[in-house]
């Protein structure tokens, strides 16, 4: 008997029968981690295009992809979520080139291509812009994403599309509003759903109740092919990266904090902020005199109703003595 058993496979490689166990295992793994993830995600995607009527019946969205892992998941999603859907709707997807150098413009298309979806390359060299107008140690993702949503919105209007789908996440929201709070002095964040200035574009965020990490995992086991962003991923030290910073560490120091503090985003009191816009706090004297007045006119109704019971035993007494 031969002390290690051996095992042939289609192309007469030999492999050690125990590699070849714990080959299958690690599969099988690996294909239970992606449908639970995948499973997760469009649930949560399923969610919020529920709560905020992202997508409706004969909708053309325009799927955004940067290249990143973000908006590869939200169309892989969209495009999961369109074939059970009980809606019919149209996904087309774009790409903003924007002349970054060393941008591998060959990716995205061969990929779109290889799943057959429609598509548009859109190039604008908004990089040279950006370089040029942002101040020495300043960010550059403010004037890049101003560039990047006027090209984007032009597009939406010659393609037809009515909605525009972007890949920020739970995570980005949550981030947005620190950043707003602590550098912008003001309580405001990415809404899931919004209606550009000029009233023509409403932009959806389909998988604003979804959590980064899963994101990142099922990007990983999709095997998606990544394009780092050369602006973004150059600035590490920006207050964007020390707002993540702080929040993964709530996340590991305390468990379930980060789901508190996005329900609280959902979950807002405008009568106990301060935002004189939001809420009108002038009128509570006269709010407050109106309630007691209300509330005179109903206690005193019984006392009416019990003098006139009175009144009328009264003058039936008196007609039975008659």
């Amino acid at each position: 008997m031969f002390s290690i058993a051996i095992r042939v496979i289609r192309n007469y490689t030999v492999v050690p029968l125990d590699t070849a166990t714990t080959l299958m295992k690690d599969t099988r793994k690996t294909t239970f981690s992606l449908n639970r993830l995948q499973k997760n995600l469009r649930r949560e995607t399923g969610r919020a295009i529920a709560d905020y009527k992202m997508i409706a019946d004969g909708d053309v969205v325009m799927a955004c992809l940067s290249g990143g892992k973000d908006s590869y998941v939200m169309l892989d999603i969209l495009l999961n979520m369109q074939k059970h859907a009980p809606i019919d709707f149209k996904i087309i997807a774009v790409n903003m080139d924007q002349k970054q150098p060393g941008f591998p413009e060959h990716i995205l298309p061969e990929y779109l291509e290889s799943i057959g979806v429609p598509y548009h390359i859109l190039e604008r060299d908004t990089y040279s812009i950006v370089m040029e107008k942002t101040e020495p140690g300043k960010s550059y993702c403010g004037l890049c994403s101003r560039l990047r949503r006027g090209n984007l919105y032009s597009l939406a209007e010659k393609i037809g599309a009515s909605k525009i789908a972007l890949g920020h996440h739970r995570n980005d929201i949550m981030e947005t509003l620190f950043l707003n709070m602590f550098f912008g002095g003001k309580l405001k964040s990415m809404p899931p759903k919004l209606l550009s200035d000029d009233k023509k574009h409403i932009v959806i965020r389909p998988l604003a109740y979804c959590k980064e990490e899963e994101i990142a995992k099922f990007a990983e086991l999709r095997q998606f092919p990544i394009i780092p962003c050369n602006l973004c991923g150059s600035q590490e030290n920006m207050q964007r990266q020390e707002i993540k910073k702080m929040l993964n560490e709530w996340g590991k120091k305390f468990p379930g904090r980060l789901d508190v503090l996005f329900k609280s985003i959902t979950n807002v009191a405008p009568s106990h902020l301060a935002d004189t816009s939001l809420f009108d706090f002038h009128s509570l004297e006269a709010e407050r005199e109106a309630a007691m007045k209300l509330q005179h006119e109903d206690s005193s109704e019984p006392s009416n109703a019990t003098d006139a019971m009175a009144n009328r035993i009264k003058l039936v007494s008196i007609s039975t003595n008659s």
